[in-house]
């Protein structure tokens, strides 16, 4: 479960400090605990990675990944305020606008394809729920 986390025309990406992917960019997302719902999930995520408390969740996008078996459920929010900074997964959190992604640096093609889908819908100004799929990526 994951969060596109809005700050007026800015969202919030976390660098990583864990592997895989380590120093790589990311939305906050995260696995889910035992008996959390997935909204509490979300906003565990945020705090944790971002240390970041959000408002208004919504779902956004569904991911079905099912070559490793997972599914990415990406809420959109809106950010209600900044606490102590990044966790302990998070080497550091930044509010980015679209020019500012650093697309090289994203760490999984389930975040590239949430962002894409993102900017997309928000350049239209309608965040419709979609289903994707995530196959296995192509070796050359």
């Amino acid at each position: 479960v994951g969060c596109i986390v809005e700050h007026g025309d800015r969202i919030l990406l976390c660098r990583r400090a864990i592997d895989p992917c380590y120093g790589k960019w990311t939305l906050p997302a995260g696995y889910l605990e035992n008996g959390e719902t997935v909204g509490c999930g979300a906003e565990r995520e945020t705090q944790e990675e971002a240390g970041a408390r959000i408002e208004g969740l919504a779902p956004y996008r569904l991911f079905n990944i099912c070559h490793i078996n997972q599914i990415y459920l990406m809420f959109r929010a809106r950010l209600a305020d900044v606490g102590g900074g990044p966790g302990r997964e998070s080497l550091e959190v930044r509010l980015c606008t679209e020019a500012q992604i650093p697309w090289e640096q994203i760490a999984f093609r389930v975040i590239a394809e949430t962002l894409r889908a993102y900017f997309r819908d928000r350049r239209c100004g309608a965040f419709p729920f979609g289903i994707g799929d995530i196959g296995p990526a192509e070796v050359k």
